[in-house]
């Protein structure tokens, strides 16, 4: 029985440019071959179980024959899977798109085309260089700097292409820049025409230099530019100064070690890209369930019972709502009991599954939330603390001092995750980012000791959200440069921001 191909665009490198069908077709897909462009960050997207073959090409390196690529494709698809043929930039602006599809046709496989965003607008956009302006031209063309080796002779009309009231993209350019600056200016387009070249276009590791037709293939050589890269020719080029948002942070191109739980890190890392930083997924600690579950089933089993139901974590959320799940049940099972969330984010993932927050505390500790309980509890109220199985005694020691009857339970536990790439990871890193005290102390159970891990700090930027994870920063002997004042992963950025920028 026939299986069911997509061909999808995965656009030019920054993930959050991937449609929304073609996110939602890869996480549905069963088998999975992608090429050399599309990133990382796109091809997690697809499931774990998912088959995935790497069938790119990089130059005259091929890790498979296209004439293999579809014959697999359609062997796949005839075995009546789902498969997801993933293709950088759109699939059928030169990426051959358009002859799979007519060998699935010939095979009777049915098919879906999904468009991505092409590097040819995608990269110069992120590069403050509009391919079209009224003040500069009526019209732009897309072409290819590399066509067809196996062709008897070049097919480019390059009378049609040096228009000067054109802007001119080429793709796949990088091997032939001085001979395509040179059939330009040939053909009449002026030398001081402006010209840029972008490699690496929409992800942290762009980078742009911009000099004159005559000049461009030379000044790209010095620059040590290599592909994947875009030639874009024409006055357009002339405008980004004016227009360049994307590496004008001072956080473009920094390497950011996330620490944080896998589950838990694809938010931040997107939100990290957003911003021309690369992520780098470190996960120091993982969450399982706790030792003994049974009293954390039982509380929850009974969660009308208390007055009041605290969260620490959005951890202890996802544990308590997978428990009720598993019953059959949903937030009507809290019934008159009152909710606390110690932050913001866990908030937030309390409405995600219905209920609202009676009680957030200004701040994001442990002290805080213990202050606004005792102003609102009535005396010897029952309290269930749902949390870390390792969670600090202060809240429970705050509460029962002041004669309220907590129920201490431990929702799940966090242990070390071992990585034997780690210290290749960090050593790669700008900015390691600790956003909990757990993170820390899985960051330092990665080396041999507690000097080995302090030296692989050295000379890069120590970010915490909180005063818990920067007193365990502290406390680790790593030093601290930065603490987000809010406990988010957007003001880690932002104050991350602040600190390089002041460093100029």
């Amino acid at each position: 029985m026939a299986g069911f191909v997509s061909l999808i665009g995965a656009g030019p490198g920054d993930p959050g440019l991937l449609t929304l069908h073609g996110a939602r077709a890869l996480r549905e897909a069963e088998v999975l071959l992608y090429d050399a462009l599309a990133s990382d960050a796109v091809v997690a997207l697809a499931s774990p179980t998912c088959e995935r073959t790497f069938v790119g090409k990089r130059g005259g390196n091929h890790a498979m024959p296209q004439e293999e690529i579809e014959a697999l494709m359609i062997a796949r698809a005839r075995e009546g899977k789902r498969v997801v043929r993933l293709k950088g930039g759109d699939p059928l602006v030169f990426g051959r798109g358009g002859e799979e599809a007519q060998r699935l046709h010939a095979a009777g496989i049915p098919f879906e085309i999904v468009p991505g965003i092409s590097s040819a607008i995608a990269a110069p956009a992120y590069a403050g260089i509009p391919v079209t302006h009224r003040d500069c031209n009526v019209a732009f063309t897309v072409a290819t700097g590399h066509e067809d080796p196996l062709k008897a002779e070049n097919t480019l009309d390059w009378a049609k292409l040096a228009d000067p009231h054109r802007t001119l993209v080429l793709l796949m350019a990088m091997g032939n820049l001085d001979e395509i600056a040179r059939r330009l200016q040939e053909n009449g387009l002026a030398g001081r025409t402006p010209a840029a070249v972008i490699e690496n276009g929409t992800r942290p590791s762009q980078r742009t230099v911009t000099a004159t037709l005559a000049t461009i293939a030379e000044t790209a050589r010095r620059a040590g530019l290599a592909a994947p890269a875009i030639f874009i020719v024409g006055e357009v080029v002339a405008l980004r100064e004016e227009l360049r948002w994307f590496d004008r942070s001072p956080l473009f191109g920094k390497r950011l070690l996330v620490t944080r739980p896998a589950e838990q890190a694809e938010e931040f890392a997107a939100r990290a890209l957003a911003r021309g930083v690369e992520p780098i997924l470190a996960p120091t600690i993982e969450i399982v369930p706790p030792d003994d579950p049974t009293p954390a089933n039982d509380a929850v089993d009974n969660l009308a019972s208390y007055a009041w139901v605290l969260f620490t974590s959005r951890n202890g959320i996802d544990a308590c709502f997978q428990r009720l799940h598993a019953l059959g049940r949903d937030a009507r099972a809290f019934g008159s009991a009152r909710v606390a969330a110690i932050g913001a984010k866990s908030a937030q993932r309390l409405a995600e599954f219905g209920v609202r927050a009676d009680l957030v505390p200004k701040t994001a500790v442990a002290e805080a939330l213990a202050v606004e309980i005792l102003h609102r509890a009535r005396p010897a109220s029952r309290i269930l603390l749902f949390r870390a199985q390792e969670g600090r005694d202060v809240l429970p020691t705050l509460l029962g001092a002041e004669g309220l009857q907590v129920d201490d339970v431990a929702a799940y536990r966090t242990q070390f995750v071992r990585d034997p790439q780690f210290a290749g990871k960090a050593a790669r890193a700008d900015l390691l980012a600790f956003t909990s005290a757990s993170t820390v102390r899985g960051y330092i159970e990665q080396f041999p000791d507690a000097d080995a891990a302090i030296v692989s700090a050295r000379g890069k930027c120590i970010a915490a959200i909180g005063p818990i994870a920067a007193e365990a920063v502290r406390a680790s002997g790593l030093h601290l440069d930065l603490v987000a004042d809010v406990a988010t992963t957007d003001a880690l950025l932002d104050a991350s921001e602040a600190h390089f920028a002041a460093k100029g």
